[in-house]
């Protein structure tokens, strides 16, 4: 989800609510402990510089269980932070703490948003050797003409 998307969707919930990948709700008296940028510039394993941004929010759970984060709040934190993005419309990845500290994508669904898994992957299988995977076919979906058993069928 981008920054846009996010805030569009903050001033159309009354509650901020967030829900793990494993479907449990994130306590509500979480707070915001940070906002931020993170650029990360690398090269992969085909010998690509990339550039990647996004933007962060890193939730947090405390003894204080009184504490509700209203969306109204979370826009003036963003607004606070926007000049720090570089006002960019960037992707947002949310860290949580769980077993250990996790980083999610960000969906929303109704007036919940989801944190996602986040997946890695080879940026250059081209380069890697990393053989495409190959489209499954059911066999009813092969359609030669003729019947596979069939002496003029080709597969004896």
């Amino acid at each position: 989800m981008k920054l846009s998307e996010f805030k569009n969707q903050l001033n159309k919930v009354t509650q901020v609510n967030f829900f793990q990948p494993n479907g449990m709700a994130v306590p509500s008296h979480f707070h915001i402990t940070e906002a931020g940028l993170i650029s990360k510039h690398f090269i992969d394993c085909g010998g690509t510089v990339r550039n990647e941004k996004v933007i962060t929010f890193q939730l947090w759970t405390s003894h204080d269980t009184d504490h509700r984060l209203e969306p109204s709040k979370l826009l003036k934190i963003i607004s606070l932070s926007e000049n720090l993005f570089g006002n960019e419309d960037l992707n947002i990845e949310v860290e949580y703490q769980t077993d250990t500290v996790g980083k999610y994508g960000l969906e929303i669904e109704g007036e919940h948003f989801l944190l996602t898994a986040k997946q890695t992957d080879c940026l250059a299988k081209d380069n890697c050797g990393i053989p495409q995977e190959k489209q499954k076919l059911q066999l009813a979906e092969l359609k030669t003409g003729k019947s596979c058993c069939a002496p003029e069928g080709g597969c004896c």
